[in-house]
């Protein structure tokens, strides 16, 4: 029996989006743990639940001799992480839950059948936790001691220890134990669907930003970089051992630190490798040198964390970006044939009708090349949550919703929203139709149309709000 199983509950099969995207990627964190855990002497096994099904992980954890579950769970796979955690429970496992949402919502992990809960960076201390675990079955001589972990005490009253001191060297850590699966699926099934496979890696570990809706609940407001050369070892590998395509630079911002681009893309250069990537950065960590080489190194799509295109409102969010920065970078990108992808998010606190307006007059102006939109939700532990909880309501029990399912109180209808959207994707449509200068008038009366609706139905749903 391993020392430990690690699963995370994401069901691909399960995600009908995902299923029409098709773009999955290792799940890193977990194999983190796993080779750091190989590394210090530990049996480790990984249950990928990406390309499997609950019932496998069910009939896995039933039938096997239980042992200690370490489940990741996040925002989007809270339900899966609860419903897995009663299933091992009841067939006899101990388990362990971490990762970016159980820090914040330690006790409802608690109640729901974790024995610890992880907050912050889990390698060191989950390393702890089965060392004590393999010398003393009872906690109660050392869960007290263990920094980083939270637990229920007999009596059913909650304990947070003090956290873990972060991992200084991450140069010192081992590869994502990418062996533990089969991460040959993943590329293939990336080629299958869109003639390229694809592969993730990090550079860095956490974001020193401030933005008021984002969560650090793992690494803290935090930016630790790895050496350049030990990345590009790792890259090379990946690249004899997978042959992917095209990769993704999972970094939260990759161009933070300068001389460490400039250093990486040297040693790209003098060992001639190279390979296409995406990353996401944002406009006041842009210039013209980092976008030359970007290009340089193969990057063929940034995406960057615009939000609105109100400066108020981006203000109000502590972004530290101007509207105008974005519009720039986005030129910019485009005069070196680096696609542009832009995140926006609808609903923001204090966000009103000319809000939207100047959003979709800076995405009609700006015309990045893919964008995305939300309506903002707020995560536990972020400063948005704490501004609006008072507002907040839970539509399901905790265990079977998320953050984005819960309403606020006071804020516009999803009608509202929906038509927001209509009316910016009509009018970037009307105004790139029109710099293309087609000359075609029905399409040019049709999308003018469109753009006249959408206008009438978000004002007509002005005044509708969330009870």
């Amino acid at each position: 029996m391993a020392d430990l199983l690690l699963t995370h509950g994401y069901f691909l099969y399960e995600d009908p989006k995902e299923m029409q995207i098709m773009k999955p990627y290792a799940p890193l964190g977990i194999l983190y743990l796993c080779s750091h855990l190989r590394q210090n002497g530990f049996d480790v096994d990984v249950f990928d639940t990406t390309f499997s099904s609950r019932t496998a992980l069910f009939h896995h954890l039933q039938t096997e001799a239980p042992g200690v579950l370490g489940i990741y769970a996040n925002l989007m796979t809270r339900a899966n992480a609860v419903e897995i955690m009663g299933v091992a429970r009841q067939a006899g496992w101990r388990v362990i839950v971490g990762g970016p949402e159980p820090g914040a919502y330690a006790r409802e992990y608690l109640e729901a059948g974790a024995e610890f809960v992880v907050f912050g960076e889990g390698e060191a201390t989950i390393e702890e936790l089965l060392t004590a675990l393999r010398e003393n079955p009872d906690p109660l001589a050392w869960r007290s001691k263990i920094a980083g972990v939270a637990y229920l005490d007999g009596c059913g009253h909650f304990h947070q220890n003090p956290p873990r001191v972060q991992i200084a060297d991450l140069d010192a850590q081992p590869w994502p134990a990418r062996h533990a699966i089969d991460l040959h699926r993943y590329v293939d099934t990336w080629r299958e669907h869109h003639g390229q496979g694809s592969v993730n890696f990090i550079t860095a570990r956490g974001c020193p930003y401030k933005c008021r809706w984002c969560s650090h609940q793992v690494y803290g407001q935090t930016h630790r970089r790895r050496n350049p050369i030990k990345v590009v070892d790792e890259l090379e590998w990946l690249l004899t051992e997978y042959s992917p395509d095209i990769a993704w630079v999972s970094d939260d911002v990759f161009t933070i630190n300068h001389q460490w681009i400039r250093q990486y893309a040297a040693e790209m250069r003098q060992r001639g490798l190279h390979i296409p990537f995406e990353c996401i950065s944002r406009a006041d960590r842009l210039n013209e040198e980092m976008l030359d080489l970007l290009a340089e190194l193969g990057c063929f799509r940034i995406w960057i964390g615009s939000e609105s295109g109100s400066q108020r409102l981006l203000d109000s969010m502590d972004r530290g970006v101007k509207v105008e920065q974005v519009q720039h970078v986005v030129s910019m990108t485009r005069a070196r044939n680096i696609q542009s992808g832009m995140f926006l998010m609808w609903g923001y606190e204090g966000e009103e009708m000319q809000d939207i307006e100047a959003t979709i007059d800076h995405v009609r102006k700006a015309q990045p090349d893919i964008f995305f939109t939300t309506v903002s939700y707020p995560i536990k532990g972020t400063p948005y949550y704490t501004e609006i909880q008072n507002k907040l309501v839970q539509l399901k029990p905790w265990g079977q919703s998320s953050d984005r399912e819960i309403r606020i109180r006071g804020r516009h209808s999803r009608d509202y929203y929906a038509h927001a959207d209509k009316l910016l994707r009509a009018e970037v449509q009307l105004a790139r139709f029109n710099q293309g200068a087609s000359g075609n008038p029905s399409e040019v009366h049709r999308l003018e149309t469109e753009v006249a609706i959408a206008r009438r139905n978000l004002v007509a749903t002005a005044y509708e709000v969330e009870a």
